[in-house]
């Protein structure tokens, strides 16, 4: 079982990392099978199609992603916090989970309406109703202005989304530039008292720690599992 656990483990990685690098439509199982130096068949065998390993891709990414954001509210004690940290989490996957969170953007929308992709999208919607929660928290608490929290919450997703189409780690911004950069943009329209935005926004500061701390016990509680 744990061999068959791997070889299920590095298919999906290798699949996930020519996604990321070729999209989709320039991925197929004889690229896969030639790397890993399996046969066709045992692709088939853990995946049956193509379209189901994206969508394997789509739960395994959001699976992880939902237990790290419920961590970080789970740690952090005001909307501001939480949302500051949602914000340097969006782009801190850009370097501690490239591969996937690349392939996740560029791939998202396909096969959104198929029933292969159910589960993704449910978690994807689940991930959403968070984070506004977090913006309508704010709103009550009088942290925030009052806004409509879906619009915003949408036009903070749509930032992160096409990340993938223009930073690079090798590039001369650090990803904890780009970071405080969306947490200073978001937070410094939302917040009633700004007083506490440069702590927010800090690369080094309390929420971007905690999400670097959520990123570690989230992958060391799946080490556990699959040991």
């Amino acid at each position: 079982m744990a061999g068959g656990v791997g070889r299920y483990n590095d298919i999906l990685d290798t699949f996930t990392r020519y996604i990321a690098e070729l999209g989709y439509d320039g991925v197929n199982f004889s690229l896969v099978a030639k790397e890993l130096g399996v046969s066709k068949g045992t692709i088939v065998h853990h995946f049956g199609t193509k379209d189901r390993i994206l969508a394997a891709l789509h739960e395994a990414y959001m699976t992880k992603r939902l237990a790290e954001l419920e961590y970080m509210i789970v740690e952090l004690d005001t909307p501001s916090e939480r949302l500051a940290a949602a914000l340097h989490a969006f782009m801190i996957y850009h370097v501690e989970d490239r591969a996937a969170t690349v392939a996740f953007q560029r791939e998202v929308v396909r096969l959104a309406h198929e029933e292969s992709m159910a589960e993704g999208a449910r978690l994807r919607a689940r991930y959403f109703t968070l984070v506004q929660q977090i913006v309508e928290a704010g709103i009550e608490s009088g942290e925030f202005r009052k806004v409509d929290s879906r619009i915003d919450s949408f036009l903070m997703f749509g930032s992160a989304q096409w990340a993938w189409t223009w930073f690079r780690p090798e590039g001369s911004v650090p990803i904890e530039a780009v970071g405080q950069a969306l947490v200073d943009l978001v937070l410094g329209s939302l917040l009633t008292n700004r007083e506490n935005l440069a702590e927010l926004s800090d690369p080094e500061g309390h929420p971007a720690r905690i999400v670097r701390e959520a990123i570690r016990a989230v992958s060391e509680a799946e080490e556990a599992v699959s040991s």
